[in-house]
């Protein structure tokens, strides 16, 4: 099986299924495409011939068969995997993890728009002039506390579900832009965002993404160079 995913640096849906195989030790070969949209480049090439969306990530098996989406490869993975509690065995524990999973990949549009994925760079003073200004990208880090506090208080943490899940692997490019901006959230939300960046899967997507040292322009609203 093979995982297509983007810069590691900048793509944050990537992450979310990187970060979930890695997690369940579920076996997997990465092949990175830089984002380069440009005609002929080997992004546009290659992707153009596993998935009619032209996104990532995207699942290919052994046989042709492909799964695009974050949402899809997921439930894909929780299919082919039923040994693994992908999301969690309590039934109305999934049903609330995927509600989250759901609401995430559909909204906090703020969040995403104003503070992209960019694992290699803090911005604390972009961050504070942001979260001063915009009244949205607070009112979208005020819902996703409350549905931290809530599931945690549920479970008891230290995972949103007690133990790792699809939901948490959802949520870590979310950690990543908490951190790197400097936003501010509640206790138990400070204390979720910690353990989720101090988990392996999530430390050795870091690490890959430190290695990569590129700039994408398109993906740096905050910088014009390394």
């Amino acid at each position: 099986m093979k995982l297509y995913i983007g810069n590691k640096n900048y793509s944050s849906w990537s992450m979310r299924s990187g970060v979930l195989l890695a997690a369940f030790g579920i076996p997997v070969d990465e092949v990175k495409l830089r984002f380069d949209f440009s005609e002929g480049s080997e992004w546009s090439r290659v992707i153009s011939g596993i998935t009619p969306t032209k996104r990532v990530p995207v699942i290919v098996e052994d046989d042709g068969f492909t799964v695009w989406d974050t949402l899809a490869i997921t439930e894909y993975i929780a299919d082919r995997h039923p040994e693994h509690a992908i999301w969690p065995r309590d039934v109305k524990a999934r049903a609330r993890a995927r509600s989250l999973c759901a609401e995430m990949h559909a909204g906090f549009m703020r969040l995403r728009t104003v503070c992209p994925m960019n694992i290699e760079v803090f911005f604390p003073d972009v961050g504070a002039r942001l979260w001063a200004e915009d009244e949205a990208l607070r009112a979208d880090v005020a819902r996703l506390d409350a549905a931290w506090s809530d599931a945690l208080a549920g479970s008891g943490g230290p995972f949103l579900f007690g133990a790792f899940s699809a939901a948490d692997a959802y949520f870590a490019p979310v950690a990543v832009r908490l951190s790197r901006f400097g936003l501010p959230v509640s206790e138990a939300a400070a204390a979720y965002r910690d353990a989720l960046l101090a988990h392996p899967a999530v430390e050795d997507w870091v690490a890959d993404a430190l290695r990569e040292q590129d700039f994408i322009v398109e993906d740096e609203p905050y910088r014009k160079s390394r």
